[in-house]
Parts: C-alpha cells; sequence; structure tokens
C-alpha cells in the first residue's frame, strides 16, 4: 500500500491522514527522511482496526499502530491531547476521539520544528507554531508549556541541537531548566538512550554544552560536570580543563569512528579527573584508578550496556600507558586485551590517538602484530608442557614474536 493509497482510505472513511513529525522537518530541509509517522483525525479506533487488520498496536496508554506504507514499517497513531496528571512521561490523561483536531495534537508535542503536519491529499502544510521558520532558521523552539511535561524532551532538545547543529532559544532553555526536577526520577534506560542518540551525531560536544546551558548537566551527567575547573598541564592540554579536553576529545574520535560505543570510551577516559583533588591540580595522579569507579557508578545509574562498560573500563585503565609501554611481555599483554574486549585495534587507535596526538609504533602496526600473536596457541606448545606452564609458554612465544617483528618497524 502507498502513502497515496493509504490516505485515500483513511479519507473515504471519513478521516483526514497527515504525515507527521521529522519526516516533515527533513522535507523542509531538503534531506531524505528515513522514517514516515502518521497521524490520524476523525478515525474511531476500532474503525481503525476493521478496516487495517494488519496493523500491529504497539502503543499501551494511546492507539499506536505499526503498518506497511510504501514497503516500510511506519507509525500510525491517533491524533489525541493530553494532560498532565502526574510526573514523569506516564503521568498523563489521553483523548483520542475523532473531535481532536490535528492542531490540538501539535500542540502537545515537544519544539516547533516536530510540531508540523503534511495533509497528504491536499498537499498542504499545517504549521501553526512557525516550525516552518524555525527549522529554515536552524532554531528548536518549545511549541508551548506542554514542553516540561515530559522531562526527557529537555534532553533530546540538546541531543536535536547537535544533530543539526541547530541553536536552542532561550526561552527553550528556560522550558529545559524547568525539567531539571522530574529528570532526577526519570529511568536510567531513558537516560541512556537520549545519550546514545547524542553519541550518533557529528559532534556530541554540542549536546552536553547544551545540557550546561540549561544547567542540567549536573544532573543528567555529573562525571562530565564534575570535569569543570579541573585544569590540567597547559604543556600538554592547552585546550583548558579536564571538560574543554574532553569534549574535544569525543568530537575528534567522532570524525573518524562512527561506533557510538567507541566515542563513549573517548568521553569516559578521564572520568577521574572530575574527583581530583584541588591541593593536587593540575596533576591528575591515579586518576586512572578512580575513573573505573566512576565509571561503575554511572553504568548503575543509567544503565550502561555491558559491553560498553568493558570497553571503557579499557580505555581508562590503558590510555595513559598505552602511548609509553616499551616491554615485550606488556605490550602483548595490552594487544591481547583489546583483541578480547569487543573493540578493534583500530577503534582503541582512534582514542590513542586523539589524547596523545599520535600513536607508538606498536599500535600503528598493531594489527598485524596482533594477527601474528594469534598463530601462537597451545595446540602448539611443546607436548612436555601441560597446565600453567602451556599459558606461559604462549605469552613469552608472543612476546619473542613481537620483538622479531619490531625490528622492522
Amino acid at each position: 500500500m502507498t502513502e497515496i493509497e493509504f490516505a485515500k482510505k483513511i479519507n473515504s472513511l471519513g478521516g483526514t491522514a497527515y504525515l507527521v513529525g521529522g519526516a516533515v522537518r527533513d522535507k523542509i530541509r531538503g534531506v531524505e527522511s528515513h522514517d514516515s509517522d502518521y497521524c490520524l483525525t476523525g478515525i474511531v479506533e476500532n474503525f481503525f482496526v476493521e478496516n487495517f487488520p494488519d496493523a500491529a498496536k504497539v502503543g499501551k496508554s494511546f492507539p499506536v499502530y505499526l503498518l506497511d506504507i510504501d514497503d516500510k514499517m511506519c507509525e500510525v497513531a491517533l491524533a489525541r491531547t493530553e494532560r498532565k496528571s502526574g510526573t514523569g512521561y506516564h503521568g498523563f490523561k489521553v483523548n483520542f476521539d475523532p473531535t481532536v483536531t490535528i492542531e490540538q495534537d501539535l500542540y502537545r508535542r515537544d519544539t516547533t520544528m516536530n510540531a508540523m503536519a503534511f495533509d497528504i491529499l491536499r498537499e498542504k502544510l499545517i504549521d501553526p507554531f512557525g516550525g516552518r521558520e524555525d527549522t529554515l532558521n536552524k532554531k528548536i523552539r518549545a511549541t508551548s508549556e506542554h514542553f516540561t511535561d515530559d522531562p526527557v524532551r529537555a534532553l533530546r532538545a540538546a541531543r536535536q541541537s547537535a544533530q543539526f547543529n541547530f541553536e536552542i532559544t532561550e526561552e527553550t532553555l528556560t522550558a529545559m531548566n524547568l525539567c531539571g526536577v522530574e529528570l532526577k526520577a526519570e529511568p536510567g534506560e531513558r537516560i541512556f538512550a537520549e545519550l546514545e542518540k547524542a553519541l550518533r551525531t557529528e559532534k556530541p560536544s554540542i549536546f552536553f554544552r547544551s545540557l550546561e546551558r540549561a544547567n542540567l548537566l549536573e544532573i543528567t551527567f555529573p562525571e562530565i560536570a564534575d570535569l569543570r575547573g579541573k585544569i590540567q598541564p597547559v604543556a600538554f592540554h592547552p585546550e583548558g580543563d579536564a571538560y574543554e579536553h574532553t569534549l574535544k576529545i569525543v568530537d575528534e574520535v567522532s570524525k573518524v569512528n562512527s561506533n557510538p560505543v567507541i566515542r563513549f570510551a573517548a568521553l569516559a577516559h578521564d572520568f577521574g579527573k572530575g574527583r581530583t583533588p584541588a591541593e593536587m591540580l593540575p596533576h591528575h595522579y591515579g586518576h586512572d584508578k578512580i575513573g573505573l569507579e566512576v565509571l561503575r557508578e554511572m553504568s548503575i545509574r543509567i544503565c550502561l550496556p555491558n559491553d560498553w562498560k568493558k570497553i571503557a573500563e579499557l580505555v581508562i585503565i590503558e590510555h595513559m600507558r598505552a602511548a609509553v609501554l616499551k616491554s615485550a611481555g606488556k605490550i602483548v599483554d595490552l594487544l591481547m586485551k583489546i583483541h578480547k574486549s569487543k573493540m578493534s585495534v583500530a577503534d582503541f587507535n582512534d582514542v590513542i590517538n586523539a589524547d596523545n596526538h599520535g600513536l607508538p609504533p606498536y599500535l600503528a602496526n598493531g594489527q598485524r602484530i596482533l594477527d601474528e600473536l594469534l598463530k601462537v596457541t597451545g595446540e602448539i606448545a611443546p607436548p612436555e608442557l601441560n597446565g600453567a606452564d602451556i599459558g606461559k609458554w604462549i605469552r613469552a612465544e608472543r612476546a619473542r614474536r613481537f620483538v622479531a617483528l619490531r625490528k622492522n618497524f
């Protein structure tokens, strides 16, 4: 079923189908949209289900269905109004009867660029809140007082600022700040979801700077907020304090690595500096070990996936040693640690290179070395060895082969 066929069928049933959300915004921006969401007015839910038996319901509190349109699964929702009746994103009373207009539905949406609709059959833009102008002017503006109904909208606005490189208006920053109290009680999974999306943007630092401007960074990501004012030796870090350094590194890694897990590891590499005592500054002795504790606390609070945590742990504990290792045995151990993690040598190098402005030869040739090390297994160990002696032999043989390879670089 094509979009036009869908809209015509809805029209024949007495309703109107609108394209809404990001697809409308992308039309105005002149970019291809990968998702299409639809909003229906003038339709009773039971009547919709009878006429579209293949639609799968996914909304629990209000009618949202998945339906195949133009060969992709699209969200189709009945127009609704919402009235806040509690806290968080569950605290709403919802009305989705056929009398709800498209303008009423758009009024509850977060920002003006997402509060537009396109009447498919009439080919008419519905834009009651100036979303088109804000989109063209690259502005993120709260649609109405309903912005604060869902506190995670503050994170979403910050993420969209990074995603589209749009400026958040002052009144919207104020609205974001008003979300702070409820944000403290939000499930960690929702915070992590926005963090992951932010780390997929071209310049993730904008996300954190936007939260800082709204005075929400300490509430949402205290590990990053704590880095502010933690000065570093100017000779090594002319960019400024640990906060500026961290945002610089995550942006640099993002230029060369699209994996949000590796970008997070870059973000986390200096977490421990946020807890350096003032009297120790500008030095940060032991910040690698302290960083592991900070990461552990963050992991509990926002429900970090295990692979995110493990990879960040490796980068935190090894990012300083990696650039200065000389011992063949320790270099072999590090390369094997990288191999056993879910990151590649290239991934690890992207972080180390950004942090140290270069790579030691063993890392620059790391994958080639690792390929040779992996040829050494217990299967080729001397037959007279057994138990722990086999493991010792494997490590010694790998170190020997590394030394032989090192002569070539």
